[in-house]
């Protein structure tokens, strides 16, 4: 399954990269987050690894998060691992004016197991949904500095 999403932040480039790029803040954007920690490699470069563990509904969910690609402030691409699922996340970055820029994320799933390839099946918007939540959340903090936790 595939999809695009995007959204434009009201902030500059430079700004935007530097609140995305800060581990600390996932937490006011993304409200499901129980914790994370660096596994691998140096943090934030291309090869790392981050272990990342979020609330869905009643259980844990573990992602594995590795660095394929990072050239700041323009595209970061990253992959997500987790128990029947593989996410492939190509993000790039554009500043729109002085004040705005624009976040475009191509999201990629592939499926493993026969409950995961169904619930793809049966329900493929809720994960187009959640890609779309985050991008809100994130703009909601960034710009207003609302938090999600």
């Amino acid at each position: 399954m595939k999809y695009i999403t995007e959204i434009v932040i009201h902030l500059p480039l430079s700004e935007f990269i530097k609140k995305l790029n800060n581990p600390d803040n996932l937490k006011h954007w993304q409200k499901d987050l129980i914790s994370y920690r660096h596994l691998s490699g140096n943090p934030g470069v291309e090869g790392s690894r981050m272990e990342l563990i979020y609330k869905m509904g009643k259980r844990e969910v573990v992602l594995i998060e590795t660095i394929l690609t990072r050239n700041l402030p323009h595209e970061l691409h990253v992959t997500y691992d987790a128990k029947g699922v593989h996410n492939i996340q190509h993000n790039y970055f554009k500043a729109i004016g002085e004040d705005s820029s624009k976040w475009i994320s191509e999201s990629e799933f592939r499926f493993n197991g026969f409950f995961m390839k169904l619930m793809a099946f049966m329900m493929p918007g809720i994960f187009k949904k959640q890609s779309v939540k985050y991008l809100k959340d994130f703009k909601a903090f960034a710009e207003d500095k609302r938090s999600e936790s």
